[in-house]
This record gives structure tokens, C-alpha cells and sequence, in this order.
């Protein structure tokens, strides 16, 4: 059972960037029919949505798209920004749908920006506690670093709803807004859906990891007694 769950954690993660990478470099070779690049689509998702302040730019790296409330800017990846791909498409739209979510206050959106602090604060010094617990067996210890761990499941598990959100909102806008064709939405939606298994994948890994280290502090605690 135990090499069963490390093989787990350790290639469910793989396979999903796998999975993404295949599935974006596939659809990146698809042209779009109406020729519209991701700039352009975000800009018009962005404009049908009073979001005219929000601006589109294009940022280095691969698969760097991200919308940044704080500057209120939609970065889009070079080849996402000038390409016309469904791929491109696809994914400019599905940032766009993480700006409507914070101009609409979106709550789960809402409550993974509060969480992001703590996120941050607990991860990375969670496992000092968790390591400390384990090694000199001190339940007290261990069972602090489970709770500040805890903190940044929740935030894995808060951040599935808010990209499933953006995904089902992206599909509607290229649809309304008649940016794809019909032949043309299975192949955005598999763009979406590769990308939300690596969310899907971080959080069951978090999750599995928070479950292996509660049943750790009850065999520490039942040993004890």
C-alpha cells in the first residue's frame, strides 16, 4: 500500500503535465477558422465585458498565461498572444474568465486571494513541524504542522472550483461571441480540460498527503497509550 500511494503522488502529477503539454502542443497546430489571435480574443472577451481597463500582454515562457488582479493585466505567453490557434484561443479565453470572476467578485476567487498568505506562510513551514513530530516523536509538533498544512490544502482544494469556473466561462464566450466554430469546441475543450487536470492532480496529491500524515499522529498517538 505504501509503494501503491507513492507511485501515486508521484506520477498522477506527471501524467497531468504530460497530458497538458501533449494536448497544447497538439491544438497549438490548429488554426482557427475566423484567424483571431489569443490577444485579440481576450480583448474582446475583456471589451464585452466593460473590462476595458484590464490590459492584454504578452509575457515569456511557455504556458505562463495568467491574469494578475493586482495590475489588472491578462499576460498571455508569446505564442498565445500572437497565434491563432485553438490553443491560443482557448487558453486567452480562460484567463479572461479569471478577470469577469474578479470584476463580478466570484467567491470562491475571492476566498483563494485571502487564503494565498497563509497559503504561502504555511507551506513552507509546515513540514519544519511535520518533520520535527515525526523524527522526535513529538505528536504535539506534528499535529501544528498537519494544521498549517491543512491551510495550503484548502487552498489546492478553493482553486479547483475558480479554474473549473474561468474553463466554463471561456467556453461560453468563444461560443457567444462566435470566436470558434462548432467543429471547432471539442478541440477547446480539450485544451481546458488537460489544463484542469493539473489542478485536479495537485490537489488529490495534496489531499493523500494530508491523509498519510493524520493517520501518522493517530498510530503516534495510539503507540502512546
Amino acid at each position: 500500500m505504501f509503494l501503491i500511494y507513492f507511485l501515486v503522488i508521484l506520477l498522477l502529477p506527471i501524467y497531468a503535465q504530460m497530458k497538458v503539454k501533449s494536448t497544447y502542443k497538439r491544438f497549438s497546430k490548429v488554426q482557427s477558422t475566423k484567424g483571431l489571435t489569443g490577444a485579440q480574443v481576450a480583448r474582446m472577451i475583456l471589451d464585452s465585458h466593460g473590462l476595458s481597463d484590464v490590459r492584454v500582454v504578452p509575457t515569456q515562457g511557455i504556458l505562463s498565461d495568467h491574469y494578475n488582479p493586482m495590475t489588472k493585466t491578462v499576460a498571455l505567453s508569446e505564442a498565445n498572444y500572437y497565434e491563432d490557434s485553438l490553443a491560443a484561443i482557448a487558453v486567452a479565453a480562460h484567463e479572461c474568465g479569471h478577470a469577469v470572476q474578479h470584476k463580478e467578485a466570484y467567491s470562491f476567487l475571492t476566498l483563494r486571494s485571502k487564503l494565498v498568505p497563509v497559503a504561502n506562510i504555511s507551506s513552507n513551514i509546515s513540514w519544519i513541524f511535520v518533520l520535527i513530530g515525526i523524527f522526535a516523536s513529538m505528536s504535539e509538533m506534528l499535529l501544528l504542522g498537519i494544521v498549517l498544512l491543512g491551510a495550503g490544502v484548502l487552498f489546492q482544494l478553493v482553486t479547483l472550483p475558480v479554474e473549473f469556473d474561468a474553463s466554463k466561462r471561456a467556453m461560453n464566450e468563444v461560443i457567444q461571441l462566435g470566436i470558434i466554430n462548432n467543429h471547432e469546441e471539442r478541440g477547446a475543450k480539450k485544451v481546458l480540460s488537460a489544463a484542469a487536470l493539473t489542478y485536479v492532480a495537485a490537489a488529490a496529491v495534496a489531499v493523500l498527503e494530508l491523509l498519510r500524515l493524520v493517520l501518522i499522529f493517530l498510530n503516534m498517538n495510539n503507540s502512546d497509550d
